[in-house]
């Protein structure tokens, strides 16, 4: 039987929430007017609605979600963010991992455990990162790179403590013949390292892979489709970004899509994994055609 996980990132959802003054100190301040003066036009809520329910009538067994659904982490966003995340399906069926505008100030980390706590518990019944969920032949790895940085600075880090444990988890899956899926907000691959947007332990995340391998690994946070690979233990471990799923389909502007994969044990040497996009073309939503893996 094949198992489809389905893939988007990144919303930004919006309208912004009217801050408190106290709230637009420092970094707040300046994600508050970049959204005035245009990210607010740049992620539309209503093409964003148009493709959840686009992905939802494809009826992917599982969805996963790897971060940003905030802006700059004011409190009433995170109220907001739970009820939108309700909207892609049930806790059991949909994973989620924070990305930087999640966590864009140290005020906001205490809100991403209660908010998100019921998408991000493990098969162990703890909430929090990293877990694993075991769904259909998948073992869904979730990662947080969310930690505040200062102004102009979106970086991320997974910190030895969080990748010890994937490596540990990875090792029993593949183990098990689980397909494995890990997901992070910030694409961890070195060759790509940009200062002050990048994954900061880049290197340490491929080490680890090399180490003991997986079948898959998604982020977002470039708001543009990627696909590479990666060192594993037996070739190739594909990495695979999504654009943001609420970019509104303007001329001369990558629209927003989302990612479906397609996982097929074959019996004999593991998982097929075929991927392919779906996302805004002239008058609507469509096919946007495959992604190469390998």
């Amino acid at each position: 039987m094949a198992f489809v996980l389905a893939h988007l990132s990144d919303p930004h959802i919006g309208p912004l929430p009217r801050p408190k003054a106290r709230e637009l100190i420092g970094k707040r301040l300046t994600g508050y007017v970049n959204w005035r003066r245009g990210r607010d036009k740049a992620h539309d809520m209503e093409a964003l609605t148009a493709l959840v329910a686009d992905m939802r009538a494809r009826r992917p067994d599982h969805v996963a979600i790897t971060g940003d659904i905030l802006n700059i982490g004011l409190p009433a966003e995170f109220l907001l963010a739970k009820r939108w995340i309700a909207t892609l399906g049930a806790p059991q069926d949909v994973s989620f991992v924070p990305g930087n505008h999640d966590a864009y100030v140290r005020g906001a980390m205490r809100h991403i455990g209660p908010t998100f706590a019921a998408y991000a518990t493990g098969d162990d019944g703890a909430a929090g990162y990293p877990y694993m969920r075991r769904r259909g032949p998948l073992a869904i790895i979730g990662l947080s790179s969310a930690i505040p940085r200062p102004m102009f600075v979106a970086s991320g880090r997974l910190g030895s403590a969080q990748l010890a444990q994937a490596e540990r988890w990875l090792a029993e899956a593949g183990a098990a013949g689980l397909a494995r899926v890990v997901l992070l907000h910030h694409p961890p691959v070195l060759a790509e390292k940009r200062m002050g947007r990048s994954l900061i332990d880049a290197a340490d995340f491929e080490v680890m892979i090399a180490r003991v391998g997986a079948e898959l690994v998604l982020h977002g946070h470039d708001h543009r489709q990627a696909a590479r690979l990666i060192g594993g233990p037996r070739g190739g471990v594909p990495v695979v970004g999504v654009a943001s799923a609420s970019l509104a389909p303007i001329e001369g502007r990558r629209p927003g899509s989302y990612h479906l994969f397609t996982f097929e044990n074959d019996g004999r040497n593991g998982f097929h994994i075929t991927a392919r996009a779906r996302g805004f073309v002239a008058g609507g939503i469509d096919d946007l055609g495959a992604i190469a893996l390998r």
